[in-house]
């Protein structure tokens, strides 16, 4: 698709600091190439999609990906299906005190009046309110900061304004700020359960809300800026607080985020949370002083203003007339040329880091961020021949939609897992784990973060969820840590397969998903569908990627994970034939065999020139020495 460039293009590049020359260039290229927007000459298109602007609403996403679009006139029905999903309902919460106070509270956007102590009755706030109809377990929080509330299933824990996809955009990152005022003069407050987090993707941000006398009323609601960049979209969330999370774990309660960033699968923003929302950064706020995804911002009040009165988000939306005039006048050429022309200067402790010198990278042997990758050792100046696959084992059976960030999550390390493990060993603490997206450059940390999602379900076992499969170079194949398994596995020389289902490794183009499936010692995965960054990155790290036949599945085949895999077909690619499919045979432990031919997902020449080098770096490595 084309989207022509025209004068209101030029007209932003100008507001963000441009020189005169940059937008002289822009529009001189524009028109050269045809690209410039000339109503009255309308280019030649293979396709044509029309959109009726009048169909255009408000909408979120979630709870587990981006894709999964929710009108917000839908959302409160859309969250109390979902959450059949994530909440055990064989055995009734008992009817209690709280039930009852809950139940008596009318309207719903009435506290509940319950007596906690011996010295009388509290008015506290509450997740519960309105549960009439969804499953509820309301559990009282006494936090020594926040005061007393309740929490139940739905409460958003957290709400965070972040990640560049949008909070560049100064009509959302205003509107937002204007929902904020609003909302403060009307009386309103964020839930005291909920965790605020304000990191914009341009320090211009800061300078127009300056500017524009807007900040106070973000930190009213608690949005201090927290940096700029990624934080809650990544992963980057840090811990809730202790009381709060011990009452989401402790009584397995659903808690939900909603965030203004592009991704939301699971195990990604806390481990805390269950669900997770994607919406514009208005939205965040509004969520945040709603505090539950229970809620239906055209028929539920927010609370009441100073005058008794039920204020509702249409009350505190701001105009689009008020943004752009906010916009006008509080956003200026300066702020952005300001901003940007010392961006890579740093601060002063970025200019004190001390620079080693010499032609090569000094690897510091005791870094447990950086070190030096085992991709290129033992490597010949010559491919080895690629072989056949023998007595594989299976290291993880999944399911549909298994993103990049079950495979590699890049949220907070746990305590006692194998990174942590690791870190520990190497005299890290734990308040300084940090996360696994910040020790990328640490293979050692990254291989046992692999499949160390704390929502990934390996069907291998029952009910189990985190990074865990079955031994089977141990009597009676036991539960073990992936990580653990596949160091056995690989000292015992057994190879390792995954299988998955639909669009197995969908979201982030994660590189470290295919590689520590490869340190890992996985030669094949095995699923239904691929998605195709992921399956690509899986090549360019030496590991076959294959589909089942059309229509097959591992279910469909009666396959459970304690067979062994042999697959035969891949030495083809010795003589230059990458072939349609190859011959898979998966051996039970009766000894009976089923057996299939696997489509081969390596789709061009140049793959197929990646995997007989091992991986497209070993590619790489060999041309550049041939010169």
């Amino acid at each position: 698709a084309i989207f022509p460039i025209d004068e209101e293009t030029i007209n932003y590049l100008r507001l963000t600091g441009r020189s005169d020359e940059q937008l002289a260039l822009v529009e001189a290229y524009a028109k050269e190439q045809g690209m410039w927007h000339d109503p009255e000459n309308e280019p030649e298109y293979s396709e044509y999609i029309e959109l009726d602007l009048n169909t255009v609403v408000p909408s979120i996403a979630g709870p587990k990906r981006p894709q999964d679009r929710i009108l917000l006139s839908d959302a409160k029905t859309a969250f109390r299906k979902d959450i059949h999903n994530y909440v055990e309902e064989n055995h009734p919460a008992e009817h209690t005190q709280l039930d009852e106070a809950v139940e008596e509270s009318f309207p719903a956007s009435d506290p509940a009046t319950l007596t906690f102590a011996d010295d009388g009755a509290v008015n506290v706030h509450s997740a519960a309110n309105g549960s009439e109809g969804r499953p509820s377990k309301p559990v009282k929080v006494v936090s020594n900061e926040r005061g007393e509330f309740v929490l139940d299933h739905g409460a958003v824990v957290v709400a965070g304004i972040t990640s560049c996809t949008n909070t560049s955009n100064p009509s959302v990152m205003l509107g937002a700020a204007l929902l904020a005022r609003n909302a403060v003069e009307k009386g309103l407050s964020t839930k005291p359960w909920v965790k605020t987090n304000m990191a914009p993707g341009s320090q211009v941000v800061s300078d127009y809300y300056e500017k524009a006398g807007l900040w106070p009323y973000l930190e009213k609601l608690g949005y201090y800026l927290g940096g700029y960049g990624c934080t809650t979209c990544i992963g980057n969330t840090g811990p809730l607080p202790e009381e709060i999370s011990a009452a989401i774990n402790d009584n397995d309660l659903t808690a939900t985020a909603v965030l203004s960033g592009n991704r939301n699968f699971e195990g990604r923003i806390s481990p805390d949370v269950k669900m997770n929302y994607l919406a514009s950064p208005p939205l965040v706020i509004a969520y945040g002083i709603a505090g539950t995804m229970d809620f239906d911002f055209e028929h539920d009040s927010l609370g009441k203003d100073t005058e008794g009165n039920d204020v509702f988000l249409k009350d505190i939306w701001p105009s689009s007339q008020e943004i752009e005039e906010t916009i006008q006048s509080s956003i200026n050429q300066d702020m952005f040329r300001k901003s940007y022309e010392t961006i890579f200067a740093g601060d002063e402790r970025w200019q004190n880091l001390s620079t080693p010198e010499g032609d090569t990278f000094a690897w510091d042997q005791k870094s447990t961020y950086v070190r030096k990758p085992p991709y290129f050792d033992g490597m010949t100046k010559e491919p080895a021949p690629v072989k056949d696959i023998k007595g594989a084992r299976v290291l993880a059976l999944l399911g549909d939609s298994v993103t990049t960030d079950h495979i590699s999550p890049a949220g907070p390390i746990k305590a006692g897992t194998p990174a942590a493990q690791y870190l520990e060993a190497n005299g890290v603490e734990r308040k300084d784990f940090n996360s696994l997206g910040s020790r990328r450059g640490n293979h050692e940390v990254m291989i046992r973060g692999t499949f160390a999602n704390i929502r990934l379900r390996n069907q291998l076992l029952d009910d189990v969820s985190g990074g865990y499969t079955r031994d089977f170079t141990q009597e009676g194949g036991p539960q073990s840590f992936i990580y653990d398994a596949s160091q056995n596995y690989q000292k015992a020389g057994i190879p390792l397969v995954v299988l998955g289902g639909k669009e197995y490794g969908s979201g982030s183009s994660r590189d470290w998903a295919a590689k520590g499936t490869s340190l890992l010692g996985v030669k094949a995965v095995i699923t239904e569908s691929f998605e195709r960054i992921h399956r690509s990155n899986l090549i360019g790290m030496g590991v076959v990627p294959l589909q089942f036949p059309e229509g097959e599945s591992a279910k469909s085949l009666k396959l459970d994970g304690t067979e062994t895999f042999d697959i035969v077909g891949i030495e083809k690619l010795n003589e230059g034939v990458t072939p349609e499919t190859m011959s898979v045979t998966a051996t039970k432990t009766d000894g009976s065999k089923v057996e299939f031919d696997a489509v081969v997902r390596i789709d061009t020449p140049g793959e197929a020139d990646y995997y007989r080098n091992g991986g497209i770096l070993q590619f790489v490595l060999r041309n550049m020495i041939k010169g």
